[in-house]
């Protein structure tokens, strides 16, 4: 038999609510070899930073929470004792912050090259790096961050009161390698170099076919407040598009694609290529400027879908412009008259500035019916001026 009590369930609740010990506080913990998670956060030199961009180059994190705290502050004194170090070729440096007092006492500024800082008002980046908790009591970890060129992490240290470890962590900074030689070795970008796709006088066709088209200002996928909008930003890709309306043209582009280049994927990467996005002549010229700044083809709603990028050079009569992949090293890529480079679109690439003549590429997508179906899915967050995608 249960003993009674005359203590209302209420008072019973409230008691047992004072006595138990407070929830504690879970963290995420990266360790070295993790990949550092990607985000987009307001930062010193955008409103919209994504940081998928930045590798190529090794990247140094002070997560401090607050520059009017005199640990931060002894921090930051030695980031810019060691300026130096941080050129945005070889090392950059982001600190984070969650106060709001230090963007408007300006305690806190951008030097360029290489140094920059988040303004991680809402949390969200210091949660996903473990600084602040998931649950419980906000209590903020303060420590350096070092992640190699391919955004993997190399190195937590914590950030003390007495910044004893501070010596040896710029030590380690002004010893690090290349960028290309992190690895110990230079490393080959993972890409597919496949000569011969298009014949010379189809490229020849397809030139004569931009040249007789409607040239239009190519824009870049931004995901905006949720949305994927395109943006026209001429600092970062300067570039004109022709589009192939021709079903006869896009089918003997397709036939190209699937017996020269589907082929070498699935003997690669084991994936069964099925739809082609996206049948574009592009032209990047002297005149423009042309060139295309280091990101990564997937990383919006509008674009998640795409697996594969192509690219394919229509001539070579033309110096710069040649396509790399930041995070495996300065290498470029010049492919010959109808060779192509295949490449997940989640790799790091830029186009460097054409410094003489034109390029013209084709420069299609390819993805399968799995993907179909999540480009489908992801019609709800394309801007009203985007046509709907039907799986």
């Amino acid at each position: 038999m249960t003993a009674q009590t005359d203590t209302p369930e209420q008072d019973l609740n409230d008691t047992i609510a004072e006595v138990a010990p407070p929830p504690k506080p879970l963290y995420r913990n990266l360790a070295p070899g993790d990949p550092a998670p990607w985000f987009h956060q307001v930062c010193t030199s955008h409103p919209n930073y994504a940081f998928s961009s930045v590798g190529g180059r090794y990247v140094l994190m002070a997560f401090f929470g607050s520059a009017g705290d005199p640990i931060a502050q002894n921090a930051m004194a030695a980031v810019m004792a060691h300026r130096h170090l941080f050129d945005d070729t070889k090392i950059c440096f982001f600190g984070i912050s969650i106060d709001p007092q230090d963007r408007e006492q300006q305690r806190l500024k951008e030097y360029m090259p290489g140094q920059r800082h988040f303004w991680d008002f809402d949390g969200n980046v210091s949660r996903l790096y473990g600084a602040l908790p998931q649950q419980g009591p906000l209590n903020y970890r303060r420590f350096w961050m070092l992640l190699d060129p391919t955004l993997r992490l190399m190195k937590v240290l914590p950030i003390t009161e007495d910044g004893a470890n501070l010596p040896g962590l710029f030590a380690l900074l002004d010893a690090l390698p290349a960028p290309e030689r992190f690895a110990g070795t230079e490393l080959m970008a993972p890409v597919l170099y496949l000569p011969r796709v298009f014949e010379p006088e189809f490229c020849r066709k397809l030139i004569g076919i931009y040249e007789a088209g409607d040239h239009e200002e190519s824009g870049v996928m931004r995901e905006i407040d949720g949305v994927t909008k395109p943006v026209h930003d001429h600092s970062f890709k300067r570039r004109r598009d022709v589009t192939i309306e021709d079903r006869e043209l896009i089918k003997q582009l397709q036939a190209r694609v699937i017996r020269r280049i589907v082929p070498e994927v699935k003997k690669i990467h084991n994936f069964d290529a099925t739809r082609m996005e996206r049948y574009i002549i592009g032209c990047y010229t002297e005149e423009d400027g042309g060139h295309f700044r280091a990101h990564r083809d997937n990383v919006t709603k509008g674009t998640a879908h795409r697996r594969f990028a192509v690219t394919i050079n229509l001539n070579e009569e033309f110096e710069g412009g040649e396509l790399s992949f930041p995070e495996y090293g300065p290498r470029s890529f010049k492919p010959p008259v109808g060779g192509a480079v295949v490449f997940s679109c989640a790799l790091l690439h830029a186009v460097s500035k054409i410094t003489k003549g034109q390029r013209y590429a084709f420069l299609p997508f390819l993805y399968d019916d799995a993907a179909a179906k999540v480009r489908e899915g992801n019609n709800a967050y394309l801007d009203p001026g985007m046509e709907p995608y039907k799986a």
